[in-house]
């Protein structure tokens, strides 16, 4: 599975985006600088339902922002993403790739 699809199940689980949910964190304090995975990963599992795969991927883009690492970039395998950048703002509105 993708980063990119991670994101994508995480809405459709939650009915939010993954930019949404990096804003409710920020209400919550979790993205302050030293926050741990695992406050986030408890808030999103008492909140929403989220196992550890899933909330990482949120995790990720709370304390990281939608920049990934290009090592499963243009390959073909299981865990391959179109692109370096996370597209945060919903699976409905994500721009098909080039």
């Amino acid at each position: 599975m993708s980063f990119q699809a991670y994101l994508d199940a995480v809405e459709q689980k939650t009915g939010l985006t993954p930019r949404q949910l990096i804003a409710i964190a920020h209400e919550k304090g979790l993205d302050a600088p030293g926050t741990k995975a695992g406050a986030i990963l408890a808030w999103l599992k008492e909140d929403y339902d989220l196992g550890r795969g899933h909330g990482m991927a949120i995790v990720h883009v709370v304390q990281k922002g939608p920049r990934i690492s290009t090592k499963h970039v243009g390959t073909d395998g299981v865990h391959r993403d179109e692109t370096d950048t996370l597209w945060l703002d919903g699976a409905a509105t994500k721009p098909e790739p080039a």
